[in-house]
């Protein structure tokens, strides 16, 4: 009576295992392959880009004046910081650095 109680437990559980995985994929999608609306990277790559934006204020350019702008932006740096601005920008690089190694300042 105890072995045919074990070997109907193990049918039990194997039936109700199969069962579960069964009915888990069933409702689930497959998304194997790409929708048939989006362009391969390859041919992605290959594509001339003839509108840019710029990086300055983000206005769309076109490829002219996207060219002119980045010859611009090499021969004139970008302005410099003042001092005061500077010195703000260190003192909370320097009190996110103490607040990593010292969590508990009330800083």
């Amino acid at each position: 009576m105890r072995r045919r109680q074990k070997i109907l437990l193990g049918v039990l559980i194997v039936s109700t295992s199969i069962l579960v995985w069964l009915t888990s994929a069933w409702g689930t999608p497959v998304a194997a392959l790409p929708l048939p609306e989006d362009i391969p990277e390859e041919i992605l790559r290959t594509e001339i880009i003839i509108d840019a934006r710029s990086p300055v204020d983000g206005k769309p350019l076109n490829a002219a004046e996207y060219a002119e702008l980045q010859e611009q932006l090499q021969i004139s740096p970008p302005p410099k910081l003042s001092a005061d601005l500077r010195q703000t920008i260190y003192l909370i690089q320097l009190r996110k650095a103490l607040l990593q190694i010292f969590p508990f300042l009330d800083i």
